[in-house]
């Protein structure tokens, strides 16, 4: 059972047999015998379909931004070799035999499902079985942490779920996750950095260490360092996946004193770990970044590094009307000051404070925004870095990409070889 939830559904085999008998089901469907007329009737009616497809998802991306993100070329293809597909299925269910009619039903779930697949391979989201249909891949930390180990180049770090009380804030929290490096898990344990790292919205804490493959990266990096890595601690800044606070205090939810009082206070408690802000970083992709940077630049007492993956121009949840009704009282003068480039400008100049960004190389909108953030941080004193993502979007190969090349690039800023 486990081997099937595990299966790996955005490449390898799974998908080559998805597509091979997806691409068989419309080729039996296409290999019709028919009047001129019927035929050229029947493609006529494929391609309008594919034609609405591709427009359906320009309407949705490009004209109402459902998504905050504009669809990569392969989704917009997908969803119209979809659309093309099932009125091919449906043409094939009128004054057809009976074989062709079996074959046009089972071509239709098929086809759909291998569109799904696709998309999901495009975007890197559900990387197995198990987390498409949403069962949980970690437990609780408690049992890990009763294990002390050796710190070693083999020794691998364990990932858990922990309960983050809110007590300053109140925030409605969702279960955090945390990474412990073997060197954090040693009977004397050296003091290690900090990352606390924030998932997108919609999403959920875990989202990093399944489609970000979060400890994966780490594991390699402590690999190469003894045992060495950062203390990663990946808090609930949503609430709810449909939820959005802004990472500010409101109406929709005390994040911000959550993130930046609750979460630091537990992890001191817990957890032995460098003094900030020299050795403490806050990172996030998409949502998750806009927050990194709003709170590290708000908060250069506490965060010494920034790494923003894909982070947005301004905290947004709708129009900029509908977000500063909802998280801003109606005020477009806070709004304004909650915008990272504000932040960055208020508490200008900074001294020691650095800044990663990261973004896909085709996220042509969170490209130019990142540009604009990063030389907003450049005249605001900081320093920054780069890591531009070839050939992929507003994803999580993205996120990957970003995560590999900018760990090191942090766990030196936090001090990791001083603390080793």
């Amino acid at each position: 059972m486990n081997a099937l939830l595990d299966l790996n559904i955005v490449g390898g085999p799974f998908l080559i047999v998805l597509y091979v008998l997806s691409g068989l089901s419309v080729a039996g469907l296409l290999a019709r015998r028919q009047r001129g007329r019927r035929t050229a009737v029947n493609l006529a009616v494929v391609a309008t379909a594919g034609v609405a497809g591709w427009v359906l998802v320009w309407l949705v991306s490009d004209v109402w931004d459902l998504f905050g993100v504009s669809m990569s070329t392969p989704t917009r293809l997908w969803t119209a070799g979809l659309f093309g597909a099932v009125a091919l299925a449906v043409s094939n269910l009128i004054g057809a035999g009976t074989r062709r009619r079996v074959l046009a039903v089972i071509a239709i779930p098929l086809c759909l499902l291998t569109a799904a697949a696709g998309i999901n391979a495009e975007f890197g989201q559900f990387s197995t079985v198990r987390a498409a249909v949403g069962i949980p891949l970690y437990g609780s930390l408690t049992d890990a942490l009763a294990k002390k180990v050796r710190p070693s180049a083999d020794a691998t770090g364990v990932v858990g779920t922990v309960r983050i009380p809110a007590t300053a804030s109140g925030f409605p929290a969702r279960d955090a996750m945390v990474y412990l490096p073997a060197a954090a898990r040693t009977a004397n344990p050296t003091a290690l950095p900090v990352i606390e790292m924030l998932s997108g919205q919609p999403g959920s804490p875990s989202d990093l260490f399944t489609a970000g493959r979060l400890a994966s990266v780490l594991d390699d990096y402590a690999a190469a360092h003894q045992g060495l890595a950062p203390i990663v601690v990946v808090p609930d800044q949503l609430g709810a996946p449909d939820k959005n606070p802004l990472c500010v205090d409101s109406a929709l939810g005390n994040s911000a004193t959550y993130l930046t009082v609750d979460v630091p206070a537990w992890i001191r408690a817990h957890y032995r770990v460098a003094a900030a802000p020299a050795g403490w970083a806050i990172a996030g992709f998409s949502q998750g970044g806009t927050c990194a940077i709003q709170l590290g630049a708000e908060h250069p007492s506490l965060y010494g590094t920034i790494l923003d993956i894909s982070g947005e121009l301004e905290p947004q949840a709708g129009s900029p009307a509908q977000t500063i009704k909802a998280g801003f009282g109606g005020s477009a003068a806070a709004y304004a000051a909650a915008a990272p480039s504000a932040i960055l400008a208020a508490h200008a100049p900074y001294r020691s404070l650095h800044i990663v960004f990261a973004v896909g190389g085709d996220d042509t909108r969170y490209l130019a925004w990142t540009n604009i953030l990063r030389a907003a941080a450049v005249r605001a004193g900081a320093t920054t870095d780069l890591f531009v993502s070839p050939g992929t979007a507003h994803d999580w190969h993205t996120v990957v990409y970003a995560l590999t090349r900018a760990l090191p690039v942090v766990a030196a800023h936090t001090g990791l070889a001083v603390a080793g």
